[in-house]
């Protein structure tokens, strides 16, 4: 028997279809400014170079004001009625705090733009009740958050959609999706006005009638798009959602009757969730690289915290010390309001832990110890704050070192092989390089090849008495396309003991020319100082 016999999918969907002018009035309103209910209000938005109601309030609606409809028209039917603009980007993160919000009923939450949102609830509705449990635990609870919202359960994502626009709250037993949208007007399922159009010019008024067609002729007139979309409607297979965030490997949460809001509580809850969470994975021989702590509070704000590890974590007490580090240095502090009513730890990236011998191996010990130390750094300031260097194949100065994140590359900074310098000789390379070479001007400088004889750097003379060189760097024409310069670098000293890296950017009458094509004098950088 397949999985999906034993647990048919089961989608939900939810409809703000007030949410640009609802998150308006939330905001006037928790701003003090208070608001007269009987004065009807609308979001406009500019289409087509004109004005028009992109979203209104329930009083403008009995006025017989509708979406798309042009301001002018509104204005002429109701002189007092109160305009805002429409903000896309405003309404697109308080959709996308409700959907962080829902993550508490599953981890499977989509968007269903601009408006919707789908969320899987298979095998988790029995958890809060059941579905019609589940449902109007959502609606009443983004309804006292002060926004309409619509809702409806069925097998196919696309079926629970056109029931949230034509009868809110309706559940639909699994197989019969096909009956319970049979009435509804083709308009309902979203297809665009084109078809909508050529359907009821094609007599085709509802669902039902479309469905009464051989899919072969509808694939025909109105596309095969079209068609893949009236069977999902019809519950005859369907598109997965999109969640919003990957599925972790592993979740363990808690729930709670009273909110908790002290940090003592708090560090309990991530306590014992620690102990479970590595309990799950150890029986599958896993550590976690990526664990996640979610804070959700009663009034629907929901707080994440992230930390990454360098190696796999198989102990509760690591967990503890990584979190109690990233929570302390919080430039934002973990606001519990009114209290959480839910934290939930989550392990998005997970490896297999390799058994390795380490009694004999006091190495081994070195660099466990040095890699929870690094942990422990990036959890409070950042893991890209925590650096090492591993070196390139190149010979190009600038780009021969690369500066990556410990916690991912500790084992090859390591095993990282760098030139090793010759006893009693002078550095190659300068012990501070610019990221930037900066520009010098050298008056003169002995011709094809030799070294300055003074040079201007940061408005001081430099008189050049000692000089190594050149020491020629040619640019990888198969990277650079041929446009970087070959360079001659010399090690200089000055006149007050000062040595510096130096270079002539492209070669006398070969690679650098005016404007008129004629040979030009080529530029001088300092690339780095000697100690």
């Amino acid at each position: 028997m397949s999985a999906s016999s034993v647990n048919p999918r089961r989608i939900l969907s939810l409809w703000l279809p007030r949410l640009p002018i609802d998150r308006i009035q939330r905001f006037i309103g928790s701003a003090g400014l208070g608001k007269n209910n009987n004065d009807p209000s609308i979001v406009v938005i500019k289409d087509n170079n004109a004005l028009v109601i992109h979203a209104l309030d329930e009083a403008a609606g009995h006025l017989g004001l509708y979406i798309g409809q042009p301001l002018a028209n509104a204005r002429a039917m109701c002189p007092d009625l109160k305009v805002f603009d429409a903000d896309v980007v405003a309404d697109a993160k308080t959709l996308s705090d409700i959907a962080d919000w829902c993550d508490r009923f599953t981890p499977l939450v989509a968007l269903d733009a601009p408006h919707g949102l789908f969320l899987d609830i298979t095998g988790c509705a029995h958890l809060f009740g059941g579905e019609a449990a589940l449902l109007q635990t959502l609606v009443r609870a983004l309804g006292r958050q002060g926004f309409a919202v619509s809702a409806a359960i069925a097998g196919t994502s696309i079926c629970a959609r056109t029931l949230t626009r034509q009868a809110s709250g309706t559940i639909v037993a699994d197989g019969g999706e096909a009956e319970a949208i049979d009435r509804f007007p083709v308009s309902a399922l979203g297809a665009g006005e084109v078809i909508t159009t050529g359907l009821r010019r094609a007599g085709l008024k509802s669902i039902g009638d479309v469905a009464s067609r051989s899919p072969s002729e509808i694939t025909a007139r109105f596309g095969a798009r079209f068609s893949t979309l009236l069977a999902h409607a019809l519950g005859q297979g369907d598109a997965p959602i999109n969640p919003r965030k990957p599925l972790p490997d592993y979740i363990v949460e808690k729930r709670f009757a009273e909110p908790i809001a002290t940090d003592t509580m708090i560090a309990m809850t991530l306590s014992r969730l620690a102990d479970t969470l590595i309990a799950s994975m150890e029986k599958q021989g896993k550590g976690a690289r990526r664990l996640e702590a979610a804070f959700f509070r009663t009034d629907g704000v929901v707080r994440a915290i992230v930390v990454e590890t360098g190696r796999p974590v198989t102990r509760s007490a690591v967990i503890d010390r990584l979190f109690r580090e990233r929570l302390d240095a919080l430039a934002d502090p973990l606001d519990p309001g009114f209290g959480f009513d839910m934290v939930r730890l989550s392990a998005s990236r997970t490896e297999i832990v390799v058994q390795e011998q380490r009694d004999l191996d006091a190495h081994a010990h070195d660099n466990d110890e040095l890699a929870a130390l690094i942990d422990r750094i990036a959890a409070r300031i950042g893991g890209k704050r925590v650096i090492v260097h591993l070196p390139e194949d190149t010979h190009i100065p600038e780009q021969a070192v690369l500066a990556a994140p410990a916690q991912h590359h500790l084992a090859a900074a390591m095993q990282a092989e760098w030139p090793v310098r010759t006893e009693s000789e002078p550095p190659l390379r300068p012990l501070r390089l610019f990221e930037k070479p900066e520009p010098i001007k050298v008056p003169f400088a002995t011709v094809p090849d030799g070294p300055p004889h003074q040079f201007t750097w940061r408005r001081a003379l430099h008189a050049v008495v000692r000089v190594e060189g050149p020491e020629r760097i040619a640019m990888e024409w198969w990277r650079q396309d041929g446009k970087q310069l070959t360079r001659d670098y010399f090690r200089i000293e000055d006149a007050e003991g000062l040595r510096f890296w130096i270079f002539r950017d492209g070669l006398y009458e070969g690679e650098v020319f005016d404007g008129d094509g004629s040979p030009a004098s080529p530029g001088w950088y300092v690339h780095g100082l000697f100690a």
